[in-house]
Formats: structure tokens, C-alpha cells, sequence
């Protein structure tokens, strides 16, 4: 079994990102392989009363529905965003880690991705001074490879790291940051 715990933390400071956007002359339905484009759009839309909503991507047949804790006036009759946004933090590190073994040649059995994030509440539910964004994420990942050498598996984890969007998004953020990757044999 070979592990790999990554720590990152940013400090209160500003990141510049240069943000290049492109629009589509033509719709593309959600579905369709983006392999030969070098830009993917997604585009959601949604509609709601209080704060449950459905969401609906453009070009896709799912419906996404949303509600909020009691604590934020919501009815628990769907997960919340917050829930949404760690789920997804945890399924595109399985979508990214999937491409990255693939280009190194190695194969995947099983995942297990536990997404856990703190949140001061405070600015969110009650309007306080402060930064809206999760204090504290900690992602720990129990993935079967037929990687057999350490270094391999590294690579694996930092490259998986750093192509996946929604953990780039996270670690971009400001909010301090730790992973656990753990190597099971397939």
C-alpha cells in the first residue's frame, strides 16, 4: 500500500487568474466528447421558490434538485448546494484521476473519496464580516491501481490534482487545503 498526504494552505493574499473566454458559435449538446475541442462550456440554468431549486443543464436530461438545512431556512428536501459542491469536489477527482491513469498506462479497480469541509456560517446565515468560502477542506482518496512503484503513484496524485477543475477551484480559493491519497492494490 503506498499513501500520499498533500498539504497546501493560502493566506489571506490576492490570486491573479487571467481568464480567457470564448463564445460558441454553435450549441454542442452535453453529452458530446469534448476530446477535439480545447474549450469546454457548461451552462446551467435553474428556477425556484424560498431556497429549494431545480437545475437543469443545457443539453443534458438530468434535473438536479436543491434545498437548504433547516439552519438556512430551508426544508431538507433535497441535498443542498453545500452538499453539491463537495460531491462534485469528489467525483471530478475520480473523473480527473481516471484521465491521468489512463495517459500513464495504469489501470483502476475501486474508488473511495471522502470530501469533508468546515464552514464558518456566520457570514453566509447571519451577514457577519468575513469570507463566505469554506475554511478547511480535507479530501482522503482509497483508490485500487496496478501502481506498484511509489514515485508512479505520486505522480499520479499530484497530476491528478492538478488537471481536476473543481479541485484546482478549491485550492485557488484561499481555503486551506489537505488531501490523502492512499494506493490499494488491485
Amino acid at each position: 500500500m503506498i499513501s500520499y498526504n498533500h498539504m497546501l494552505r493560502h493566506h489571506q493574499g490576492v490570486v491573479a487568474l487571467r481568464s480567457i473566454s470564448r463564445i460558441s458559435s454553435s450549441s454542442r449538446p452535453f453529452s458530446q466528447s469534448s476530446r477535439s475541442f480545447n474549450k469546454f462550456s457548461v451552462r446551467v440554468s435553474g428556477t425556484g421558490r424560498g431556497v429549494a431549486q431545480s437545475i437543469k443543464a443545457d443539453g443534458h436530461p438530468h434535473l438536479i434538485q436543491t434545498d437548504a438545512y433547516k439552519f438556512f431556512e430551508g426544508h431538507e428536501s433535497a441535498p443542498t448546494p453545500l452538499v453539491y459542491n463537495l460531491g462534485s469536489l469528489g467525483s471530478c477527482t475520480q473523473v480527473a484521476g481516471s484521465l491521468v491513469a489512463k495517459s500513464l498506462g495504469a489501470k483502476l479497480g475501486e474508488w473511495n473519496v471522502t470530501v469533508k469541509g468546515d464552514l464558518d456560517t456566520g457570514v453566509l446565515a447571519e451577514g457577519k464580516d468575513g469570507n463566505g468560502n469554506w475554511e478547511s477542506i480535507e479530501v482522503n482518496v482509497r483508490v485500487q491501481t496496478d501502481i506498484e512503484d511509489e514515485n508512479t503513484f505520486n505522480k499520479f496524485v499530484s497530476e491528478t490534482e492538478r488537471r481536476c477543475p473543481i479541485m484546482q477551484l478549491f485550492k485557488q480559493s484561499g481555503t486551506s487545503w489537505k488531501s490523502n491519497w492512499v494506493n490499494e492494490k488491485l
